[in-house]
Order: structure tokens, then sequence, then C-alpha cells
């Protein structure tokens, strides 16, 4: 199989957790591959229209697209329990998930208005409408932060301490340690995975 990814994409790095937890990561050959908003990528365009990170081709060739989706590939050819098979916790984990996702996309969304619209253009409301959905998004997960802390492993969890880890490259000042300190413990708790250290991404 064949994973495209960026050592900075949270979205890739939860696979790469995901794969190694899975016992997979051995039968996975990692493509570097690089998009960024406003420049032509043809030749990744034919992988995927979307032009977005990450995509696995399958050894069949196949083109398996969504992070998610992926996850849950992977997921049932390991025969695995990243992902509940069924009753009430599979749709929690299904919905932080989703909810997570959310917020790492409103996490680019801000950089992308700070960092590569020009000066002039730059809309600070619409900034503050996606840092806003982040911190809200913060503030629901510590409401159940000790329970993420007991639950078995999941790819919610797995996405959340990617979403933490992105959210401390790009935005290393805004304090999440203190406003949320169950956030925190189980941040701290996930750094005992070997998982997790092995895949860190780069210092920013």
């Amino acid at each position: 199989m064949k994973l495209t990814f960026s050592p900075t994409s949270p979205f890739a790095r939860k696979l790469r957790i995901a794969a190694i937890e899975l016992g997979l990561i051995d039968q996975i050959e990692l493509v570097p591959t690089k998009t960024s908003p406003g420049q032509a990528v043809s030749e990744y365009s034919r992988v995927t229209p979307l032009k977005k990170l990450p995509v696995l081709i399958t050894e069949e060739g196949d083109t398996i697209l969504d992070s998610y989706v992926i996850a849950e590939y992977l997921n049932e050819r390991a025969n695995g329990d990243l992902i509940p098979r069924d009753g009430a916790r599979r749709w929690r984990v299904r919905t932080d998930h989703s909810l997570i996702g959310g917020m790492i996309d409103a996490m680019v969304l801000c950089r992308y208005e700070t960092t590569l619209r020009p000066q002039g253009l730059q809309w600070q409301a619409w900034v503050d409408d996606q840092w806003a959905r982040v911190w809200n998004g913060l503030a629901w997960f510590e409401k159940r932060s000790q329970a993420l802390i007991s639950d078995p492993l999941d790819i919610a969890q797995i996405a959340l301490v990617c979403m933490l880890d992105y959210l401390d490259f790009r935005f290393p000042d805004c304090g999440w340690r203190t406003a949320y300190p169950g956030l925190a413990a189980f941040y701290r708790k996930m750094q005992d995975r070997a998982s997790v250290v092995m895949t860190a991404p780069p210092p920013a």
C-alpha cells in the first residue's frame, strides 16, 4: 500500500499512528507529497481531484480518499478495534472524530487567512469565527477528558492527540494547556504510546 503524507499533516499522522497500532505500518510505503493553496499540482490532481492529504493506494491499485475512510479500511484489514463495531460508543467515536476534523479544518483556515492571504485583504472576523470553533471544541472535549483517559484507544483519541500537537505546532502561544487541564492530562497520557512519539511532527 502507498500513503501520501506530509510530516506536518495531522490527518496523515493519524493514519500513521493507526497503522502502527494495527501492525500494518510495514505494509505501507509513505509517499511524501506537498500541496499548497493557490498552486497547481497537476500530477497529484491525477491521484485525487481534491489535492488533499492523505490518500491511500491499495495493493490492487484502488484509491481511497478521506482520512476516516482510510482508517476504516485499515481497521477492517487488521480486524482491529480502533473503530467500535456497534453500539452507542461507535457513534460517539465517529461524532468525536468528525468534530476533531472540523477543528483542524478551522485551524488550517486560520493559518491560510493570516499567513497566505495578502495584507489588507485579511478578514479578522473570519479568523475569529474559525478560532472560536477550535476553542469551543476544546471545551467540549475538556468535559469528557476523564473518559478519554480511561477508555480503550480508538480513532477519535488518536485524532485528538494529533489535533493537539498541530495546535502546538501552528499556534504555540494559544495556552490550551492552562485553559483545559483535563485535555493536558489526556495529552500527557498519549505521549506514553510509542506510535505517538514515533510520528511526532517536526519542530516549528
